[in-house]
Formats: structure tokens, C-alpha cells, sequence
């Protein structure tokens, strides 16, 4: 005789809130012979599915609950894919239970068991799916699992991982020395920016961590729970940006200090907010003088993105892609080719830029330019963007710009540049205490040394 379902008070978490601890899940029927179950230990809940076919009963976990770990914890916000509210549970549960009856009926082959799957393994099949997917960042991840999560976690099997393990190598990884080139640097532990950089990177690699590990538990390599990495939470406040963009007297000591072809690729730069690598590819066709825009064919997120210029910019590029036919380079830089002699001086010619190029260019013309601390390539993008936010412009049309997906990370990064208005309606109504004196003391500009 088929077990009666009790129909239990599940599906919101302030009424799971009132179910007592117990091995035995709190079950609810969703349809004849399907239930979802909800299973509640000491401050944690996870959600588990039984299906009845040929009056016997099969069982699996479906996920975490999105209920408190703790009395008094935040709820933890349900996504979909590790943490799950009821809604999500009873989807998956139907998904599963439809497959379990195909397999009952012999139309689909029953999953075999695997052989224990190691991280090591996780991030190689995520990185060959990223790989396929067509995404930009391969590189950049494959160098962050092997020097952040191979050496210590790489060996473990995802049946042996658990929430501890992951938790104590997220914290040694915040706490490590960070690689420079040429060896590790010591963390300056009374210096707040070094601390939350640190905590930053160690997020950044856990999102790799997790990503293969749900990539691997999609694909069936991996069937048990995914508490292990899904219940330990990145550092907070540890991603707060910290833009650095420079003044206009800044600007111009930079780009005047630059040599004659760095200079094309700074201006450039500043003008459009385009990164390196895209400038570095650039061809002249991509500048079309009728619409005043700059094409990108393929930014980091994949997609082409449009760049409208002022007029400054306009006549920048239309001097650039002068006489140029349209799959040149856009930008060229001259190279020496062969060695001078008595009877005559070495020749030169003109070469594109290649990867990593700009790094000791930027840093001379930071030394010449009296930019203290110095500054990467990268810069120029942010300066672009905040003398936008700067100005009013949208944080919608900023992210168009610069080739973001939403406004997310534009608003991150320069939402608090934007509304001028505030800073002009306090500066008018607060007044003047005449509480501080005045002197004949005039400041430099920023980054200005005599």
C-alpha cells in the first residue's frame, strides 16, 4: 500500500521556520505519486524529491533551501541552481520524476555510476565548456585555477569536498602573499586597500571554484549535494570599487609625455574608452566618418559594440584612417629593423602592437609626467568613463559605451561620480560657517610635483 503524503506546511520559509528538527523529511504532494520533501537539521534545510513508480519509491536531493542557516541570519537568496525556494524545488522534483518514468518505461538509458571525479578534473571540462562557449576569459581563468585551486584543492574528489575544506582554502587564499611578477609580495596588514585586494581576488577565484563545480554537477558527474561550495560566501565589501581616473592637468601631462606613437594609442584611448587589446586589433575600417563612431567587432563580452565620438575624437580618427586602406591597422608603432652601420643609420618600419607592449611605455610616461602612484593602460578607460559620469551622462549610455551587458557594473564603478546635483544642492543650502581662514595658499593640481 502506497505511503500517505502529510501535506506539510513547506513552502514558505517562515512557515518551515516552525517545523522542528528531524531525520525524516516534512513531505508535500504535487501531483499523484510525487512529493517534495523538505528535510530540516540543526539551522540547515535542504529540499528532496520521491517519486512512486510500480508501487515502489524513488528518492534524490534536489538542493538547499532558501531558508536561515541560523535563528537571525539573513535568508539566503534563492538562484536557481544551488539555493532553492519551493517553487524552484517542485520544478526540479517534475523534471526529475518525468526522467525517472522514461527510464522506468525503458525510453531512456539509466544514468550509469561514475568514477569519483577530482576538482583537478571539474576545471578542466569547465574551461574545454567555456572553450566551445565561444568566452573570451579562457586564459584568464585557466591561470587562476592553476595557481589559486589546483595545488591545494585540485586532488579532492567532489564526494570528498566539503564546506570546511572550501571555507579554510578561501580564507589561506585571502590571507597569501600576492604574486607580482618576479616572485610574491608581502601584504602590508595595516593598509585596508591591500587587505580588501587580497579578499577581492580570493572572491574572484571562488566564482571559478563554484562554476565548475556546478558545471560538473549539471552534467551528472557529480550527484550529491552541492553544500560544500554553495554555503560559503565570499567576503563582503571585499569588491567595493576603488577607481582611480585622472585630472585633466593629469591628461595632458600624460599624453605629452608619451612617445609619438604611444601617444596615437593614449589619445585614442581617452577618447573612446577602448581597452588595449581593442585599440592593439583595430583597423582602419572601423571608424566610419558619416555616423562619427568607432566599431569594436568583438569586445570582452563577445558582442560588437558602437562608440559615437565628440568632435575632438572625430577629427582624431579621420587623421588616423587617412590613406589607410580599410583592413590596416589602425594604429602602427615603428621598429627598427636590422642594425645601423658606418655607411648608414638602421632602418625602420612600421609594426602593429602586440600583447603587453604598452605596459613600459605607460610606465615612463607615468615617471616623466609626474604621475604618482603610476598608472596602468587600464586607467584611461576608467577616465573616460567617469568624466561621463561626471557629466550627467546616463549610467545606461555609459554602459553602452563601454561595451557593459546592463548597468550593473557601470553603476558599480560610477554611479557615485554621477549626480552632481546633489553635491550642488548641499554646497548651495549649507552655506559658509566662516569658520576657516583664508591665506594666500594655492594647491597644486593633483599628481603635480615642482
Amino acid at each position: 500500500m502506497a505511503r500517505r503524503t502529510e501535506d506539510a506546511p513547506i513552502t514558505t520559509p517562515a512557515a518551515r521556520a516552525q517545523l522542528a528538527p528531524r531525520p525524516d523529511p516534512y513531505w508535500r504532494e504535487i501531483e499523484p505519486g510525487l512529493a517534495v520533501g523538505y528535510r530540516r537539521a540543526a539551522g540547515l534545510g535542504s529540499w528532496v524529491a520521491r517519486v512512486r513508480i510500480e508501487n515502489r519509491y524513488r528518492e534524490t536531493r534536489l538542493g538547499v533551501a532558501d531558508d536561515p542557516p541560523k535563528p537571525g541570519l539573513a535568508k539566503r537568496e534563492p538562484d536557481g541552481a544551488t539555493v532553492l525556494d519551493f517553487r524552484q524545488a517542485q520544478a526540479r522534483a517534475i523534471t526529475w520524476a518525468a526522467r525517472q518514468r522514461r527510464i522506468a518505461a525503458g525510453l531512456e538509458p539509466e544514468q550509469k555510476a561514475t568514477r569519483p571525479y577530482t576538482v583537478a578534473e571539474a576545471i578542466d571540462a569547465h574551461l574545454a565548456d567555456m572553450q566551445a562557449r565561444g568566452a573570451k576569459s579562457v586564459k584568464e581563468t585557466r591561470e587562476k585555477a592553476r595557481a589559486h585551486i589546483l595545488p591545494t584543492l585540485g586532488p579532492i574528489t567532489l564526494g570528498r569536498l566539503t564546506r570546511e575544506k572550501v571555507r579554510d582554502w578561501h580564507r589561506a587564499l585571502a590571507e597569501a602573499a600576492p604574486r607580482v611578477r618576479g616572485g610574491l609580495r608581502e601584504i602590508n596588514r595595516d593598509d585596508p586597500e591591500a587587505l580588501r585586494r587580497r579578499r577581492a581576488t580570493a572572491n574572484r577565484v571562488l566564482t571559478v571554484l563554484k562554476a565548475a563545480l556546478n558545471h560538473a554537477r549539471a552534467e551528472g558527474r557529480y550527484s550529491g549535494s552541492p553544500d560544500a561550495w554553495a554555503t560559503v560566501k565570499p567576503f563582503r565589501e571585499a569588491d567595493a570599487a576603488t577607481v582611480r581616473y585622472l585630472a585633466d592637468d593629469e591628461i595632458k601631462r600624460l599624453v605629452n609625455a608619451c612617445t609619438p606613437d604611444f601617444r596615437m594609442l593614449v589619445t585614442a584611448a581617452l577618447l573612446t574608452g577602448t581597452r588595449y587589446g581593442e585599440l592593439a586589433a583595430m583597423r582602419a575600417g572601423a571608424f566610419d566618418p558619416q555616423a562619427g563612431i568607432v566599431t569594436v567587432p568583438r569586445s570582452k563580452g563577445g558582442k560588437p559594440r558602437h562608440i559615437v565620438l565628440t568632435d575632438e575624437g572625430h577629427d582624431f580618427f579621420t587623421r588616423q584612417a587617412a590613406g589607410k586602406p580599410a583592413d590596416a591597422p589602425m594604429f602602427t608603432r615603428a621598429i627598427q629593423v636590422g642594425q645601423p652601420t658606418k655607411a648608414a643609420p638602421a632602418r625602420t618600419a612600421r609594426a602593429p602592437w602586440g600583447r603587453s607592449h604598452q605596459i613600459r611605455l605607460m610606465r615612463e610616461a607615468c615617471e616623466a609626467a609626474k604621475i604618482t602612484p603610476a598608472v596602468g593602460f587600464h586607467v584611461l578607460r576608467h577616465t573616460y568613463a567617469s568624466r561621463l559620469a561626471m557629466r550627467g551622462v546616463p549610467m545606461a549610455v555609459i554602459a553602452e559605451q563601454l561595451g557593459h551587458a546592463d548597468t550593473r557594473m557601470t553603476e558599480r564603478h560610477y554611479a557615485h561620480l554621477g549626480p552632481r546635483y546633489v553635491a550642488d544642492a548641499v554646497r548651495a543650502a549649507f552655506g559658509t560657517l566662516g569658520i576657516v581662514q583664508t591665506d594666500n595658499v594655492a594647491p597644486f593640481g593633483r599628481g603635480h610635483a615642482p
